[in-house]
């Protein structure tokens, strides 16, 4: 397998330098939230926009991204498929993403959605892209500004050059089970890694062999912003997800995953592919298996 890219630079960019740079005419801020809502049999999720969230405050200059609407394809049965890279480079463009850009990302959660718009980014040959860290909620605590008017970024060039290697299908995730050079980690929560309780997605549990670092715990609770490295990498290493093994990170629908993704990059891990469709089609599907306990 190919490697996922180049180096990766690090990811993420602090308030404080955010802040500064508000005025940078290459800037280009993006609000990605997004919201889920367990469906009553815990089978799967309701997904709703977070525009509402935006029109009630965002960051100065931050334009909206809605996944679902403007990066998928809803011509497919599952959600947050990935576009091909023309049906990418047109709706990138639409949204203000050019070549000479330098991207933001930020959701009002604990940037899950962010990450995964990063991810796809990176995915198409896109390197001038952070995430921010601690993302509104930390923009929020520490009292920065904010507006309601809902800003659209000129039209842009935005060239797809598909790296191989981001994103993995249920046939790769199916054949690394097992093998001595990949590690798959699931970023739930550890009670629907259990499977004891939680969304299950059509079966409790999760992909056999699969060890878990649930994306929730890998930010700090008090400023939303990612734990500090050396707790990254103790958490991380811990479970051998640093070593020279390529990783498989997967959830319900490929977004608590990208968070992982993202983590990983901030540590130095290139080889990380995230399962796009994860347990919404793992699970799904009788003829693969599934392991609790």
């Amino acid at each position: 397998m190919a490697s996922a890219s180049a180096k990766l630079p690090r990811p993420l960019i602090d308030t404080a330098t955010l802040a500064d740079r508000l005025a940078d005419p290459n800037l280009r801020i993006f609000d990605c939230t997004m919201h889920l809502a367990p469906l009553p049999d815990n089978s799967g999720q309701q997904v709703t926009s977070g525009e509402a969230d935006y029109g009630g405050g965002h960051i100065p200059g931050a334009a909206f991204i809605d996944l679902a609407r403007d990066l998928s394809d809803t011509a497919s049965s599952f959600r947050f498929s990935a576009l091909g890279p023309d049906a990418f480079a047109d709706a990138a463009g639409r949204l203000g993403v050019g070549d000479g850009a330098q991207i933001v990302l930020y959701d009002a959660g604990y940037n899950a959605w962010a990450a995964r718009v990063w991810w796809m980014l990176k995915a198409y040959g896109f390197d001038n892209a952070t995430v921010l860290d601690g993302g509104l909620i930390k923009w929020r605590k520490e009292g920065r500004p904010l507006e309601t008017m809902p800003v659209k970024h000129p039209l842009a060039k935005f060239t797809a050059r598909p790296r191989p290697g981001f994103f993995a299908d249920k046939g790769r995730v199916a054949g690394a089970i097992g093998a001595s050079d990949v590690r798959i980690v699931n970023a739930l929560s550890p009670e629907q890694h259990a499977g004891k309780s939680g969304v299950h997605y059509g079966r409790a549990g999760r992909i056999p062999g699969s060890c878990n670092v649930a994306s929730r715990g890998i930010v700090d609770p008090q400023t939303n912003a990612l734990l500090p490295l050396p707790e990254l990498r103790r958490r991380f290493g811990d479970l051998g997800l640093l070593g020279g093994e390529r990783v498989i990170a997967y959830c319900g629908g490929g977004i608590a995953a990208s968070l992982t993704a993202l983590a990983l990059a901030a540590l130095g891990k290139e080889d990380v592919e995230v399962y796009i469709h994860s347990l919404q089609e793992w699970a799904n599907d009788p003829s693969l298996p599934m392991e609790v306990g």
